[in-house]
């Protein structure tokens, strides 16, 4: 068994922000191995937030960020359960987080479930023609494929957080959950430009 030291401990903490203890359990569980503890605190993060939904949203956060430019800004709300969690600079940091993410990103929508079906139907038009050549037992399969990609890019909580690319915007929400023992989630957004 890998000595887990800690100075592991507090790269992984740095790198995280978790408890020291959380820390120490994902690398004993990872063999020492720093890349396969975050992957495990990523999807420890998952379960915990999925045991939390139910709770009640009673507090949050309302932070904005402007671009240096002054011509793009969002805003975010991010609630959670507690005035004590939605005090917290870290809370604030995170919220900051994913509005320079929406700024920068320009989603459209904050989860699958806010897609219609009329976009679901324009999109699926436009994509029909791409596939009329392929194995027509193929083809719903392939044209699915292709609405769920395009609109993976679209939806707030799927995308790939601009500063750090290997965790998505729902990874960062589901870490604040873990972080902060408490049920958070983004309850909109909003994005502002000075060019559209």
């Amino acid at each position: 068994m890998t000595e887990i030291t800690t100075a592991d401990i507090k790269s992984l903490r740095e790198a995280t922000g978790l408890s020291v203890m959380q820390c120490r359990k994902a690398l004993e569980e990872a063999g020492g191995d720093m890349a396969k503890a975050k992957i495990i605190l990523q999807k420890k993060g998952s379960e915990i937030a999925e045991k939390k939904g139910d709770r009640t949203l009673g507090a949050g956060a309302v932070v904005a960020y402007i671009h240096a430019s002054g011509t793009i800004g969002a805003m975010v709300e991010l609630s959670c359960e507690t005035d004590f969690v939605a005090k917290n600079p870290e809370f604030k940091a995170v919220a900051y987080d994913i509005a320079m993410h929406a700024a920068a990103s320009n989603p459209t929508f904050l989860k699958r479930e806010d897609i219609s079906e009329a976009d679901r139907a324009k999109v699926a038009v436009a994509f029909r023609t791409e596939v009329a050549d392929k194995p027509a037992e193929m083809q719903e399969k392939i044209l699915q494929g292709k609405i769920d990609s395009y609109f993976a890019d679209k939806v707030l909580l799927e995308q790939a957080f601009i500063k750090n690319p290997d965790q998505k915007i729902v990874d960062l929400v589901n870490g604040a959950v873990q972080k902060f023992g408490e049920r958070t989630e983004i309850r909109r957004f909003v994005r502002y430009s000075v060019a559209e």
